[in-house]
């Protein structure tokens, strides 16, 4: 390396400091480290990938619903889910990697998608936990994207937590439904809240603080970078704090018995989360996983004439243009 290049090199990392320490947007012509654009490709791709995996186990769902006015939400939800897939890989393209190559990693089982999407959903009170929960969690982990240091996942995901919130907003509201109705329906409500708790306590990661105190090597990168904000722990923390109180506002109980008030701390105490079964369903052994990616790759395969013939008509307007 010449000294000319070292220079520029120091330059170049010298602007995007600069960026980073001001707040500012990186946007896809600025120069970046290389750990900065392969931490964003793989925090990206997962996000969009959960949100296409995402639209199956609420897809099942579509045909059974109660009545017309509900499945009409249905398909809305699922269809929003599919657009945030799109916003999510472009975005992730700016960055100088192709969609179809993403696809083919999490179908190789390469990359990951949100460990939540790998259970089932049982009965109808089902959508009204994911919705709450789910959509709820993913609200609070997502507000803050919206000022991440990169601009196009940052923009994407302004329009994202919008959407997002209308969804959390259809959960509880079908929540609240089966918990005033009759006591069956309330039997529902209360077992899918006991069977997603504790997975959408799960969907921040493991605990993220190495030393007790301070975030652990990848989230302290990920935060001096400005990508993320708030470590795991701390958006867990807001998340249970938000949820509690919507709780008892349906009427119904949180699985744990240690979730008390802490004066103290001006926050909810809650118990120990078993990490075991996260780690376990990021392996590949969760209920649903082996559906999830099969029915994924078979609907890759089955479009595989839509792409073919989309990229001929691409190719035939360009010579018709040359």
């Amino acid at each position: 390396m010449t000294e000319d290049s070292t220079d520029d090199s120091t330059a170049m990392q010298a602007g995007f400091d600069a960026l980073i320490a001001g707040d500012e947007r990186v946007e896809p012509r600025d120069w970046m480290p290389e750990g900065y654009r392969k931490t964003l490709i793989r925090q990206i791709a997962q996000h969009a990938h959960s949100e296409i995996i995402g639209m199956q186990p609420e897809g099942n769902w579509i045909t059974r619903a109660p009545s017309l006015r509900r499945k009409a939400i249905l398909m809305a939800k699922v269809q929003d889910e599919a657009g945030h897939g799109l916003y999510l890989y472009s975005a992730a393209e700016t960055l100088g990697i192709d969609r179809s190559e993403l696809l083919d990693l999490l179908h190789a089982g390469r990359q990951k998608y949100s460990s939540i999407f790998n259970y089932p959903t049982l009965t109808w009170a089902d959508m009204g936990a994911i919705g709450w929960l789910v959509d709820g969690a993913a609200i609070v982990n997502q507000v803050p994207i919206c000022r991440c240091s990169y601009g196009p996942y940052a923009r994407a995901m302004v329009r994202i937590c919008k959407e997002e919130s209308f969804h959390q907003r259809q959960g509880f509201e079908i929540l609240w439904t089966l918990s005033h109705g009759s006591p069956a329906q309330r039997a529902m409500a209360q077992d899918a809240v006991n069977r997603y708790w504790w997975p959408s306590l799960m969907m921040f990661g493991p605990p993220d603080t190495g030393d007790g105190a301070s975030p652990s090597g990848h989230t302290a990168q990920s935060m001096a970078w400005g990508i993320k904000r708030f470590s795991n722990d701390e958006l867990r923390q807001r998340f249970v704090d938000m949820t509690v109180p919507q709780a008892e506002a349906l009427g119904l109980s949180l699985p744990d018995p240690e979730i008390r008030w802490n004066e103290e701390r001006g926050s909810y105490d809650f118990g120990e989360i078993d990490f075991t079964e996260l780690f376990e369903v990021v392996k590949g052994n969760g209920p649903c996983n082996a559906e999830r990616m099969a029915h994924k790759v078979k609907a890759h395969e089955d479009g595989a004439w839509v792409r073919e013939a989309a990229a001929a008509y691409a190719a035939k307007r360009e010579s018709a243009v040359a």
